[in-house]
């Protein structure tokens, strides 16, 4: 069964200016054909989020984000468009990434036949408050184990609010191929070495339960705003 075909819907649409044209083709253009998408919305006034997995990451850098959020706006009567987006390591944090650029919630959901599924509601509960906290964390680190055999995500997040009892969150998601289910868990530290540390161990297999997390975010909703910009380097070790 051949993947999903991507379709930006850019025909007859060109890039504000050379700059643009250039940085798309950077970061979407030359890996086009290995995009797959697993989520997308658009809406009548020319913009588009997509959720899109990057199907030959695997052959990068060890331990580098397999997904991107990608943001399109485009100028219906002038035929240009313009885009921004973020490699993202976790699907919830690409979903987050696009809310908070304008893209309603329930549109950017995953299919039911979609990669793989919440295998408990610990993990679908802190997937919803991923979704809506993401513009109160920055990206620190991430490293992507995508091995069948052990499947595994490990995120550093740093809390934005520096009154924060634990300004730094560990996100850990293992993944089982042969039920295609997920578990995410969550853990917060005091300092820097102490999550790149945990999350070492946990790549390894070793890792004990991490202190837990104690937010600073508030429950529900948050107002739409530009996220801080993404920028990270791999946690743990190479493959």
């Amino acid at each position: 069964m051949h993947p999903p075909h991507l379709d930006l819907r850019l025909d007859g649409f060109r890039a504000t200016d050379e700059q643009t044209e250039e940085a798309f083709r950077d970061a979407i253009g030359i890996d086009h054909a290995d995009l797959i998408p697993l989520a997308e919305h658009h809406t009548p006034e020319g913009t588009s989020y997509h959720l899109l997995h990057h199907a030959a990451a695997t052959w990068g850098t060890p331990g580098e984000p397999q997904l991107i959020a990608l943001h399109l706006w485009r100028d219906l009567r002038e035929k240009t468009f313009g885009f921004t987006h973020a490699p993202l390591p976790l699907v919830a944090m690409a979903q987050s990434w696009l809310v908070h650029r304008g893209c309603p919630r329930e549109k950017i959901r995953l299919a039911p036949d979609t990669g793989t599924a919440a295998a408990d509601e610990t993990t679908r509960a802190l997937e919803d408050r991923l979704t809506y906290e993401g513009n109160h964390f920055a990206l620190l680190d991430s490293y992507t184990d995508d091995d069948p055999d052990h499947a595994a995500t490990v995120v550093i997040l740093r809390s934005l609010d520096e009154h924060s009892p634990s300004p730094f969150r560990v996100l850990h998601e293992t993944v089982d191929t042969a039920s295609r289910t997920h578990t995410l868990r969550e853990g917060g530290f005091t300092t820097h070495a102490e999550a790149l540390r945990w999350c070492g161990d946990a790549l390894a297999g070793k890792a004990t339960p991490p202190p837990p997390f104690r937010s600073t975010v508030r429950p529900g909703p948050q107002p739409i705003g530009a996220p801080p910009g993404v920028g990270h380097r791999s946690a743990g070790r190479g493959r």
